[in-house]
Protein backbone atom coordinates (compact mmCIF):
# COMPACT_ATOMS: atom_id res chain seq x y z
CA UNK A 1 0.00 0.00 0.00
CA UNK A 2 1.99 3.30 -1.21
CA UNK A 3 1.78 6.78 1.21
CA UNK A 4 -0.84 7.61 -1.24
CA UNK A 5 -3.52 5.38 -0.71
CA UNK A 6 -3.45 6.22 2.84
CA UNK A 7 -3.74 10.06 3.33
CA UNK A 8 -4.50 10.06 7.49
CA UNK A 9 -0.93 9.07 8.17
CA UNK A 10 0.06 13.01 7.44
CA UNK A 11 -1.77 13.27 10.35
CA UNK A 12 -0.94 10.94 12.17
CA UNK A 13 2.65 11.58 12.23
CA UNK A 14 1.95 15.27 12.87
CA UNK A 15 0.06 14.28 15.54
CA UNK A 16 2.78 12.08 17.08
CA UNK A 17 5.43 14.54 16.39
CA UNK A 18 3.73 16.68 17.75
CA UNK A 19 3.07 15.20 21.10
CA UNK A 20 7.04 13.63 21.23
CA UNK A 21 8.01 17.52 20.85
CA UNK A 22 6.80 17.42 24.85
CA UNK A 23 9.31 14.73 25.74
CA UNK A 24 12.68 15.33 27.66
CA UNK A 25 16.50 15.58 26.22
CA UNK A 26 16.94 17.20 23.40
CA UNK A 27 13.86 18.02 21.96
CA UNK A 28 13.42 20.24 25.43
CA UNK A 29 13.76 23.59 24.02
CA UNK A 30 11.88 23.21 21.22
CA UNK A 31 9.13 21.81 23.65
CA UNK A 32 9.17 25.19 25.86
CA UNK A 33 9.19 27.22 22.36
CA UNK A 34 6.15 25.06 21.21
CA UNK A 35 4.87 25.74 24.57
CA UNK A 36 5.40 29.20 24.82
CA UNK A 37 3.91 29.94 21.09
CA UNK A 38 0.77 27.96 22.33
CA UNK A 39 0.34 30.00 25.26
CA UNK A 40 0.85 33.38 23.45
CA UNK A 41 -1.84 32.68 21.06
CA UNK A 42 -3.95 31.70 23.64
CA UNK A 43 -3.43 34.92 25.87
CA UNK A 44 -3.44 37.21 22.65
CA UNK A 45 -7.04 35.39 21.96
CA UNK A 46 -8.08 35.62 25.41
CA UNK A 47 -7.37 39.49 25.90
CA UNK A 48 -8.75 39.68 22.21
CA UNK A 49 -11.68 38.46 23.06
CA UNK A 50 -12.14 40.45 27.07
CA UNK A 51 -11.55 43.79 25.78
CA UNK A 52 -13.86 43.51 22.70
CA UNK A 53 -16.43 42.05 24.95
CA UNK A 54 -16.08 44.78 27.65
CA UNK A 55 -15.94 47.47 24.91
CA UNK A 56 -19.04 46.36 23.74
CA UNK A 57 -20.36 46.17 27.21
CA UNK A 58 -19.35 49.83 28.31
CA UNK A 59 -20.89 51.01 24.44
CA UNK A 60 -23.94 48.93 25.20
CA UNK A 61 -24.76 50.60 28.93
CA UNK A 62 -23.82 54.28 28.32
CA UNK A 63 -26.05 53.52 25.20
CA UNK A 64 -28.91 52.39 27.23
CA UNK A 65 -28.38 54.85 30.23
CA UNK A 66 -28.20 57.81 27.55
CA UNK A 67 -31.59 56.42 25.78
CA UNK A 68 -33.43 56.75 29.26
CA UNK A 69 -32.27 60.61 29.06
CA UNK A 70 -31.78 61.66 26.01
CA UNK A 71 -34.92 61.99 23.47
CA UNK A 72 -34.40 59.01 20.42
CA UNK A 73 -36.00 61.90 17.64
CA UNK A 74 -36.56 65.52 18.50
CA UNK A 75 -38.39 68.08 16.81
CA UNK A 76 -37.54 71.33 17.07
CA UNK A 77 -37.89 74.62 14.53
CA UNK A 78 -35.42 75.31 11.59
CA UNK A 79 -34.77 78.95 13.09
CA UNK A 80 -34.61 78.12 16.73
CA UNK A 81 -37.64 79.86 17.88
CA UNK A 82 -40.30 78.34 20.07
CA UNK A 83 -42.71 76.02 18.50
CA UNK A 84 -46.60 77.04 17.89
CA UNK A 85 -49.23 74.99 18.42
CA UNK A 86 -47.44 71.89 20.09
CA UNK A 87 -50.80 69.93 20.46
CA UNK A 88 -51.43 70.24 16.68
CA UNK A 89 -48.05 69.27 16.12
CA UNK A 90 -47.73 66.31 18.25
CA UNK A 91 -50.83 64.63 16.69
CA UNK A 92 -49.27 64.88 13.66
CA UNK A 93 -46.18 63.49 14.31
CA UNK A 94 -48.30 60.66 16.59
CA UNK A 95 -50.34 60.11 13.58
CA UNK A 96 -47.28 59.84 10.91
CA UNK A 97 -44.93 57.71 13.78
CA UNK A 98 -46.53 55.38 14.62
CA UNK A 99 -46.52 53.13 11.48
CA UNK A 100 -42.88 53.60 12.22
CA UNK A 101 -42.87 52.69 15.83
CA UNK A 102 -43.18 56.21 17.34
CA UNK A 103 -44.60 55.29 20.98
CA UNK A 104 -45.14 58.80 22.59
CA UNK A 105 -44.36 62.40 22.38
CA UNK A 106 -43.94 65.31 24.92
CA UNK A 107 -42.77 68.60 23.97
CA UNK A 108 -40.35 70.72 25.79
CA UNK A 109 -38.24 73.90 27.23
CA UNK A 110 -34.23 73.77 27.14
CA UNK A 111 -32.39 75.57 28.41
CA UNK A 112 -29.24 76.04 30.57
CA UNK A 113 -28.28 78.14 33.58
CA UNK A 114 -26.47 78.40 36.56
CA UNK A 115 -27.60 77.32 39.91
CA UNK A 116 -26.42 78.08 43.38
CA UNK A 117 -26.78 77.72 47.16
CA UNK A 118 -24.97 79.60 49.25
CA UNK A 119 -20.86 79.40 48.20
CA UNK A 120 -21.88 76.67 45.70
CA UNK A 121 -22.73 77.35 42.21
CA UNK A 122 -23.07 74.99 38.89
CA UNK A 123 -24.22 74.96 35.58
CA UNK A 124 -27.48 73.41 34.84
CA UNK A 125 -29.49 71.58 31.91
CA UNK A 126 -32.63 72.91 32.71
CA UNK A 127 -35.28 71.10 31.37
CA UNK A 128 -39.02 72.22 31.48
CA UNK A 129 -41.17 69.18 30.98
CA UNK A 130 -44.92 68.61 31.10
CA UNK A 131 -45.32 66.24 33.86
CA UNK A 132 -48.43 64.22 32.15
CA UNK A 133 -46.35 63.61 28.71
CA UNK A 134 -42.66 63.39 29.92
CA UNK A 135 -42.48 60.08 31.83
CA UNK A 136 -43.69 58.21 28.83
CA UNK A 137 -40.89 59.75 26.69
CA UNK A 138 -38.03 59.34 29.36
CA UNK A 139 -37.19 56.05 31.27
CA UNK A 140 -35.17 58.24 33.54
CA UNK A 141 -38.33 60.60 34.07
CA UNK A 142 -40.83 57.82 34.83
CA UNK A 143 -38.68 56.52 37.63
CA UNK A 144 -40.06 59.92 39.71
CA UNK A 145 -42.37 59.21 42.05
CA UNK A 146 -45.48 60.13 40.92
CA UNK A 147 -45.76 62.33 44.34
CA UNK A 148 -43.06 64.77 43.49
CA UNK A 149 -44.00 64.94 39.77
CA UNK A 150 -47.29 66.11 40.76
CA UNK A 151 -46.08 69.14 42.56
CA UNK A 152 -44.63 69.99 39.34
CA UNK A 153 -47.12 72.53 38.72
CA UNK A 154 -47.15 75.82 36.62
CA UNK A 155 -46.64 78.67 38.66
CA UNK A 156 -44.66 76.55 41.79
CA UNK A 157 -41.37 77.25 40.60
CA UNK A 158 -40.52 73.60 41.90
CA UNK A 159 -37.25 71.56 40.90
CA UNK A 160 -35.91 68.10 40.55
CA UNK A 161 -32.23 68.04 40.55
CA UNK A 162 -30.03 65.33 39.45
CA UNK A 163 -28.64 63.29 42.15
CA UNK A 164 -24.73 64.59 41.66
CA UNK A 165 -25.87 68.52 41.43
CA UNK A 166 -28.01 67.93 44.43
CA UNK A 167 -25.14 66.52 46.35
CA UNK A 168 -22.38 69.50 45.41
CA UNK A 169 -24.90 72.12 46.25
CA UNK A 170 -25.39 70.24 49.58
CA UNK A 171 -29.58 70.07 49.06
CA UNK A 172 -32.12 67.97 49.76
CA UNK A 173 -36.10 67.88 48.87
CA UNK A 174 -37.68 71.07 50.42
CA UNK A 175 -34.56 73.38 50.46
CA UNK A 176 -34.50 76.65 48.21
CA UNK A 177 -31.72 76.79 45.29
CA UNK A 178 -31.14 79.80 43.23
CA UNK A 179 -31.24 79.53 39.46
CA UNK A 180 -29.37 82.43 37.55
CA UNK A 181 -30.44 82.60 33.71
CA UNK A 182 -28.75 84.03 30.94
CA UNK A 183 -29.34 87.57 29.54
CA UNK A 184 -29.40 90.21 32.12
CA UNK A 185 -32.50 92.40 33.02
CA UNK A 186 -31.50 96.28 31.61
CA UNK A 187 -32.01 98.13 34.53
CA UNK A 188 -30.97 102.42 35.14
CA UNK A 189 -28.29 100.82 37.29
CA UNK A 190 -27.03 98.83 34.40
CA UNK A 191 -27.60 95.09 33.90
CA UNK A 192 -28.71 92.55 36.09
CA UNK A 193 -28.56 89.02 35.83
CA UNK A 194 -32.51 87.44 36.11
CA UNK A 195 -32.48 85.55 39.07
CA UNK A 196 -34.98 83.25 40.35
CA UNK A 197 -35.76 81.08 43.20
CA UNK A 198 -36.50 77.40 42.96
CA UNK A 199 -37.72 75.40 45.99
CA UNK A 200 -36.45 71.65 45.59
CA UNK A 201 -39.22 68.92 44.84
CA UNK A 202 -36.83 65.78 44.81
CA UNK A 203 -33.98 64.27 43.44
CA UNK A 204 -33.25 62.34 40.57
CA UNK A 205 -31.28 59.29 39.90
CA UNK A 206 -30.55 58.38 36.17
CA UNK A 207 -27.58 55.84 36.50
CA UNK A 208 -25.62 58.33 34.06
CA UNK A 209 -23.52 60.60 35.67
CA UNK A 210 -23.42 63.98 32.88
CA UNK A 211 -26.82 64.20 33.73
CA UNK A 212 -27.03 62.97 37.55
CA UNK A 213 -24.64 66.55 38.09
CA UNK A 214 -25.89 68.56 35.85
CA UNK A 215 -29.71 67.81 34.75
CA UNK A 216 -32.67 70.39 36.45
CA UNK A 217 -36.54 69.46 35.89
CA UNK A 218 -38.90 72.70 36.06
CA UNK A 219 -42.30 72.59 34.79
CA UNK A 220 -42.66 73.31 31.27
CA UNK A 221 -44.37 77.03 31.90
CA UNK A 222 -42.04 78.02 34.57
CA UNK A 223 -39.19 77.75 32.18
CA UNK A 224 -40.97 79.32 29.46
CA UNK A 225 -41.47 82.33 32.11
CA UNK A 226 -37.68 82.59 32.80
CA UNK A 227 -36.35 81.99 29.66
CA UNK A 228 -39.11 84.53 28.06
CA UNK A 229 -40.06 82.23 25.64
CA UNK A 230 -43.74 81.85 24.30
CA UNK A 231 -43.68 77.76 24.32
CA UNK A 232 -42.01 75.05 24.31
CA UNK A 233 -39.11 74.93 22.13
CA UNK A 234 -38.95 70.83 21.11
CA UNK A 235 -40.75 67.62 21.03
CA UNK A 236 -39.72 64.36 21.69
CA UNK A 237 -40.06 61.43 20.45
CA UNK A 238 -40.19 57.88 22.34
CA UNK A 239 -39.60 55.07 19.83
CA UNK A 240 -40.55 51.08 20.06
CA UNK A 241 -36.54 50.60 18.42
CA UNK A 242 -34.32 52.89 19.05
CA UNK A 243 -32.25 51.58 16.24
CA UNK A 244 -34.70 52.65 13.66
CA UNK A 245 -34.42 56.21 14.65
CA UNK A 246 -33.13 57.34 11.21
CA UNK A 247 -35.60 55.49 9.02
CA UNK A 248 -38.31 57.63 11.33
CA UNK A 249 -36.04 61.13 10.80
CA UNK A 250 -36.16 61.00 7.24
CA UNK A 251 -40.10 59.84 7.12
CA UNK A 252 -40.80 63.03 9.30
CA UNK A 253 -38.58 65.38 7.90
CA UNK A 254 -40.62 64.66 4.55
CA UNK A 255 -43.98 64.75 5.95
CA UNK A 256 -43.01 68.21 8.07
CA UNK A 257 -41.09 69.87 5.59
CA UNK A 258 -38.29 72.59 5.78
CA UNK A 259 -39.31 74.32 8.62
CA UNK A 260 -38.65 71.85 10.90
CA UNK A 261 -35.47 70.35 12.24
CA UNK A 262 -35.30 66.46 13.05
CA UNK A 263 -33.00 64.58 14.48
CA UNK A 264 -32.09 61.36 16.18
CA UNK A 265 -29.91 60.65 19.47
CA UNK A 266 -27.23 59.22 17.01
CA UNK A 267 -26.61 63.00 16.59
CA UNK A 268 -26.31 63.60 20.38
CA UNK A 269 -23.01 62.68 21.84
CA UNK A 270 -22.00 61.90 18.15
CA UNK A 271 -17.93 62.16 18.60
CA UNK A 272 -18.13 59.89 21.81
CA UNK A 273 -19.99 56.92 20.01
CA UNK A 274 -17.26 57.41 17.11
CA UNK A 275 -14.39 57.47 19.44
CA UNK A 276 -15.96 54.24 20.89
CA UNK A 277 -15.48 52.86 17.45
CA UNK A 278 -12.59 53.80 16.34
CA UNK A 279 -11.07 52.99 19.77
CA UNK A 280 -12.54 49.44 18.92
CA UNK A 281 -11.01 48.87 15.75
CA UNK A 282 -7.55 50.01 17.01
CA UNK A 283 -7.64 47.47 19.95
CA UNK A 284 -8.46 44.97 17.31
CA UNK A 285 -5.86 45.85 15.75
CA UNK A 286 -2.66 46.15 18.23
CA UNK A 287 -3.93 43.07 20.17
CA UNK A 288 -4.08 41.01 16.74
CA UNK A 289 -0.21 42.12 16.57
CA UNK A 290 -0.14 40.09 19.95
CA UNK A 291 -1.61 37.32 18.61
CA UNK A 292 0.62 37.48 15.31
CA UNK A 293 4.24 37.51 17.61
CA UNK A 294 2.54 34.53 19.25
CA UNK A 295 1.91 32.62 16.00
CA UNK A 296 5.09 33.60 14.34
CA UNK A 297 6.83 32.14 17.08
CA UNK A 298 5.92 28.72 15.45
CA UNK A 299 8.25 29.48 12.85
CA UNK A 300 11.39 29.27 15.44
CA UNK A 301 9.76 25.54 16.87
CA UNK A 302 9.42 24.11 13.46
CA UNK A 303 12.24 25.33 11.89
CA UNK A 304 14.27 23.69 14.88
CA UNK A 305 11.80 20.39 14.74
CA UNK A 306 12.73 20.08 10.91
CA UNK A 307 16.75 20.62 12.22
CA UNK A 308 15.70 18.04 14.32
CA UNK A 309 13.97 15.35 12.29
CA UNK A 310 16.10 15.31 9.74
CA UNK A 311 16.77 11.71 9.26
CA UNK A 312 13.39 10.88 9.97
CA UNK A 313 12.37 13.44 6.61
CA UNK A 314 15.11 11.41 4.93
CA UNK A 315 13.48 7.43 5.74
CA UNK A 316 10.37 8.89 4.98
CA UNK A 317 11.19 9.88 1.41
CA UNK A 318 13.01 7.02 1.41
CA UNK A 319 9.98 4.68 1.86
CA UNK A 320 8.06 6.19 -0.59
CA UNK A 321 6.49 9.77 1.10
CA UNK A 322 6.65 12.54 -1.50
CA UNK A 323 6.98 16.28 -0.64
CA UNK A 324 3.80 17.67 -0.26
CA UNK A 325 3.30 14.67 2.11
CA UNK A 326 6.31 16.09 4.08
CA UNK A 327 4.80 19.32 3.80
CA UNK A 328 1.26 18.14 4.98
CA UNK A 329 2.93 16.27 7.85
CA UNK A 330 4.88 19.63 9.69
CA UNK A 331 1.87 22.34 8.81
CA UNK A 332 -0.15 19.47 11.38
CA UNK A 333 1.96 19.74 13.73
CA UNK A 334 2.11 23.43 13.49
CA UNK A 335 -1.89 24.03 13.29
CA UNK A 336 -2.19 21.70 16.22
CA UNK A 337 -0.46 24.14 18.32
CA UNK A 338 -2.00 26.79 16.45
CA UNK A 339 -5.70 25.21 17.38
CA UNK A 340 -4.96 24.61 20.63
CA UNK A 341 -3.81 27.64 21.38
CA UNK A 342 -6.95 29.46 19.65
CA UNK A 343 -9.25 26.84 21.71
CA UNK A 344 -7.64 27.50 24.98
CA UNK A 345 -7.52 31.36 24.90
CA UNK A 346 -11.52 31.28 23.55
CA UNK A 347 -12.39 29.28 26.43
CA UNK A 348 -10.53 31.07 28.57
CA UNK A 349 -11.89 34.72 26.89
CA UNK A 350 -15.17 33.40 27.39
CA UNK A 351 -14.83 32.28 30.94
CA UNK A 352 -13.70 35.79 31.93
CA UNK A 353 -16.21 37.99 29.66
CA UNK A 354 -19.25 35.94 31.10
CA UNK A 355 -18.04 36.18 34.33
CA UNK A 356 -16.16 39.98 34.99
CA UNK A 357 -19.63 41.26 36.82
CA UNK A 358 -17.93 39.09 39.37
CA UNK A 359 -14.16 39.04 38.70
CA UNK A 360 -14.02 42.63 38.37
CA UNK A 361 -15.42 43.28 41.69
CA UNK A 362 -13.17 40.65 43.84
CA UNK A 363 -10.29 42.28 42.40
CA UNK A 364 -11.61 45.63 43.39
CA UNK A 365 -11.92 44.21 46.66
CA UNK A 366 -8.77 42.60 47.68
CA UNK A 367 -6.50 45.64 45.95
CA UNK A 368 -8.56 48.52 47.66
CA UNK A 369 -8.84 50.07 44.63
CA UNK A 370 -12.06 51.05 41.91
CA UNK A 371 -11.46 50.95 38.17
CA UNK A 372 -14.09 52.88 37.10
CA UNK A 373 -14.75 55.95 39.56
CA UNK A 374 -18.64 57.76 38.76
CA UNK A 375 -16.77 61.17 38.45
CA UNK A 376 -14.43 60.40 35.63
CA UNK A 377 -16.28 57.69 33.98
CA UNK A 378 -20.00 57.56 32.38
CA UNK A 379 -20.64 54.05 34.72
CA UNK A 380 -19.07 52.44 37.74
CA UNK A 381 -19.29 49.00 37.16
CA UNK A 382 -17.14 46.86 34.48
CA UNK A 383 -19.69 45.59 32.14
CA UNK A 384 -19.49 43.00 29.58
CA UNK A 385 -20.93 42.00 26.01
CA UNK A 386 -19.64 39.40 23.97
CA UNK A 387 -20.34 39.00 20.57
CA UNK A 388 -20.19 36.33 17.74
CA UNK A 389 -19.79 39.42 15.11
CA UNK A 390 -16.08 40.12 17.36
CA UNK A 391 -15.40 36.38 18.80
CA UNK A 392 -15.35 34.83 14.75
CA UNK A 393 -13.02 37.14 13.40
CA UNK A 394 -10.63 36.96 16.09
CA UNK A 395 -10.52 33.12 16.34
CA UNK A 396 -10.43 32.93 12.11
CA UNK A 397 -7.48 35.64 12.42
CA UNK A 398 -5.47 33.45 14.68
CA UNK A 399 -6.44 30.51 13.17
CA UNK A 400 -5.19 31.65 9.65
CA UNK A 401 -1.66 33.11 11.27
CA UNK A 402 -0.85 30.18 13.02
CA UNK A 403 -1.48 28.24 8.97
CA UNK A 404 1.14 31.17 7.61
CA UNK A 405 3.69 30.31 10.08
CA UNK A 406 3.69 26.83 9.57
CA UNK A 407 4.11 27.49 5.49
CA UNK A 408 8.09 28.39 5.36
CA UNK A 409 9.09 25.56 7.81
CA UNK A 410 6.67 22.79 6.29
CA UNK A 411 8.18 24.27 2.77
CA UNK A 412 11.67 23.30 3.98
CA UNK A 413 10.81 20.29 5.08
CA UNK A 414 9.92 19.19 2.07
CA UNK A 415 13.45 20.25 0.71
CA UNK A 416 15.22 17.81 2.59
CA UNK A 417 17.19 15.53 0.13
CA UNK A 418 17.45 12.11 1.73
CA UNK A 419 20.77 11.31 1.02
CA UNK A 420 22.37 14.36 1.88
CA UNK A 421 19.97 14.26 4.90
CA UNK A 422 21.38 10.51 5.64
CA UNK A 423 25.14 11.32 5.42
CA UNK A 424 25.61 12.92 7.94
CA UNK A 425 23.98 10.53 10.74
Amino acid sequence: MSWRQNPPFELALGWRYTRSARSAGRNGFISFISTVSMLGIGLGVAALIIVLSVMNGFQKEVRQRMLGVIPHVQVVNSDGSALADTDALIQTLMDQGKPLGVLAASDEVDGQSLIARGEAMRGAMVRGIDPARAPAVSDALSRIPEPVLSQLQPGSFGVILGRELAFVLGVKAGDQVTLIAPGGQVTPAGTLPRIKALRVLGILDTGHYEYDSALALLHKDDAARIYRLEGPTQIQLRLADPMRSREVVRALTQTLGSGYWVRDWTQHNRSWFAAVQIEKRMMFIILTLIVAVAAFNLVSTLVMTVTDKRADIAILRTLGASPSSILAIFMVQGAVVGVVGTLGGLLLGLLVAFNIDVIVPAIENTLNVSFLPRDIYLISQMPSDPQAADIVPVVVVSLVLALLATLYPSWRASQVQPAEALRHE
